[in-house]
């Protein structure tokens, strides 16, 4: 048995490939032969909508062989396949011919829809991307009264390599206008694919081939808004530190030595008479100790990927090597959530912790599981690349089923076995106490508002350059940045835990616990809020891409709900037992 999952987690590891290729990979003798493959075509506004190269009718070799993929580059949508081109380091070619072709009235429709969408096109060359469009469109300046719009096929591409010594550091490639085919009649027409490779030294060192990517992203006017986002989440920090040390020293310390100077009608007063409900367990007690869990799996997720991002291991497109991670990360993270799921378990209750532990497993990959096989259904009904073959789905069911599940059980029986069993300031009531009817100001909505406000009006600016990493060609090569500001967000949202915590507490309502999850995660749906404002400002359009931006954005910001609901959550907790703790009971 124990040979048979090594055997499986040998074919996993062999699937998911984590490819961070070293500098050895890349040396090339004069004349030797460099791989190019080509990737997708897409239309620029549509990150998501994309389709493998040779869905257009492009001159295809005989046969075409794809790359073998990790699962990261399968679920980022990547189909490398051979091309035609040929490079050979360090010799130039000159109007090299590809193939000359035919095209039928279809296959000059395929290409004027695609130049009428903006169609790019993506080629790797030693690991290196690099994109160009595949024609233009012009007006008809020459025809009386307009003649509407010319079509363009760029039939001759330009590469333009620079190379340091034995070594490829960057490749250009766009297409040459002057030799640009107007197809816009649809009538069939004869052309001839070519193209021209120049080699050019550079003084750019190997490891620094990859900064061109991220030039875009270190302009003077992206570092001034990352650092005014942090600048701002500090000063909210301060200013939300700055009222609960007032809260602290004004109300709860004044409280505090009132209630052990106070007669016993006096004692029951505000916060103070709560301490019979305070810790008493909530209904749904399972799920939310399955949140919980799941939070603390999901944080502990992002601060590692972050920490990876910090150290180099993943940078800007490195294929699939985000993806990779994430999904590895996330199986073998399960044990987290089992274990703190069942450890809060058995702090109140003796049995039922398979329960929650199991809540916990499926709290998050239940529901991202049905987005992505709708969102699957979708992308393969319209053949796009980001929709996964049935290989890759079968590579991920059995990485969650041997080794994310079995990692989930033992986390949870590690948490049940050594468990603490909670110890309350003073005994819990038979019988809960009333809760008298609130204003609309104290209610869980409003609380929801204030609590997800907050923290999200800290990280606006920063979000906006994440979407447009994420959804546009941007690329986001700060990571140092979105570290630093990602603490304070988790700082800011502690203390307003506290805050409306308190003020909850204050007004003799004890029902706390579920409240605390609702105010901490209300940010994520802030940030929802945003991405849809971002697709509306943004010119993506149509039904994949739309299904897509609100099925990805939908998951991201669940998970974030789970991770900030998961932090209040704690923080509240351990409000309310110093507090309490701090009582005097005679």
């Amino acid at each position: 048995m124990a040979e048979k999952h090594h055997l499986i987690l040998l074919l996993l590891c062999a699937t998911l490939q984590f490819s961070s290729s070293s500098p050895s990979d890349h040396f090339y003798n004069v004349g030797e032969l460099v791989t190019l493959f080509v990737n997708k075509v897409g239309p620029f506004n549509n990150p998501s909508e994309t389709y493998e190269y040779y869905d257009l009718p492009f001159c295809a070799p005989v046969p075409i062989v794809k790359k073998r993929e990790s699962l990261g580059e399968v679920l980022n949508g990547d189909r490398l396949s051979n091309a035609l081109y040929e490079f050979k380091f360090r010799e130039d070619k000159i109007d090299a011919t590809l193939c000359p072709k035919k095209l039928t009235v279809d296959e000059i429709g395929f290409f004027k829809r695609a130049i009428d969408r903006e169609f790019y096109f993506q080629f790797y060359l030693d690991d290196l991307p690099f994109w160009g469009f595949i024609g233009k469109l012009e007006e008809d300046r020459w025809t009386p009264g307009g003649g509407g719009q010319n079509y363009y096929l760029f039939t001759h591409v330009q590469f333009d390599v620079l190379y340091n010594g034995n070594q490829i550091i960057q490749v250009n490639a766009f297409g040459d206008p002057n030799r640009a085919v107007d197809i816009t009649k649809d009538v069939g027409v004869d052309v001839k694919f070519t193209y021209s490779v120049t080699w050019n030294a550079t003084k750019i060192r190997f490891e620094n081939r990859m900064d061109r990517y991220s030039r875009a992203s270190l302009m003077s006017v992206h570092q001034q808004v990352h650092w005014f986002s942090f600048i701002n989440s500090i000063v909210i920090i301060l200013l939300l530190t700055g009222l609960l040390a007032l809260l602290y020293m004004r109300h709860l310390r004044n409280d505090l030595k009132k209630y052990s100077d106070a007669n016993e009608e006096d004692r029951e007063v505000g916060w103070k008479c709560l301490h019979g409900d305070v810790f008493r367990p909530p209904p749904n007690s399972s799920l939310l100790f399955a949140v919980v869990g799941t939070g603390t799996q999901l944080l502990i997720l992002i601060c590692v990927l972050l920490f990876l991002a910090l150290i180099g291991t993943l940078y800007p497109y490195n294929r699939g090597g985000l993806l990779n991670w994430l999904v590895m990360l996330y199986a073998l993270f399960s044990v987290f959530a089992g274990y703190t799921a069942a450890s809060f378990h058995g702090q109140y209750a003796e049995n039922g912790w398979e329960r929650t532990v199991g809540l916990a497993g499926v709290l998050y990959t239940g529901p991202v599981f049905v987005a992505a096989s709708i969102l699957n259904i979708v992308a393969i009904s319209y053949r796009a690349t980001v929709g996964l073959p049935f290989g890759s789905i079968i590579v991920i069911l059995v990485l969650l089923t041997f080794l994310a599940v079995p990692l989930l059980a033992f986390g949870g029986v590690i948490g049940y076995r050594f468990k603490s069993k909670f110890q309350s300031p003073s005994a819990t009531k038979r019988h809960p106490r009333d809760i008298q009817q609130l204003a609309w100001y104290r209610r869980t909505p409003f609380l929801m508002f204030i609590g997800g406000l907050v923290p999200f009006s800290a990280i606006v600016l920063q979000l906006h350059q994440v979407y447009a990493s994420m959804w546009g060609y941007k690329i986001y090569t700060l990571p140092s940045i979105l570290f630093v500001t990602f603490i304070p967000v988790i700082v800011i949202i502690a203390l307003v835990s506290i805050g409306l915590t308190y003020i909850q507490l204050s007004v003799e309502d004890h029902e706390w616990w579920w409240r605390s999850v609702l105010c901490g995660g209300s940010t994520a749906i802030f940030m929802f809020g945003y991405s849809i404002y971002f697709y509306v400002r943004s010119n993506m359009s149509g039904f994949l891409q739309l299904s897509f931006f609100i099925g990805y954005n939908a998951c991201l910001c669940y998970a974030f709900f789970l991770i900030f609901g998961a932090i209040s959550f704690r923080v509240s907790f351990l409000f309310v037992r110093f507090i309490y703790h701090n009582v005097k009971r005679e």
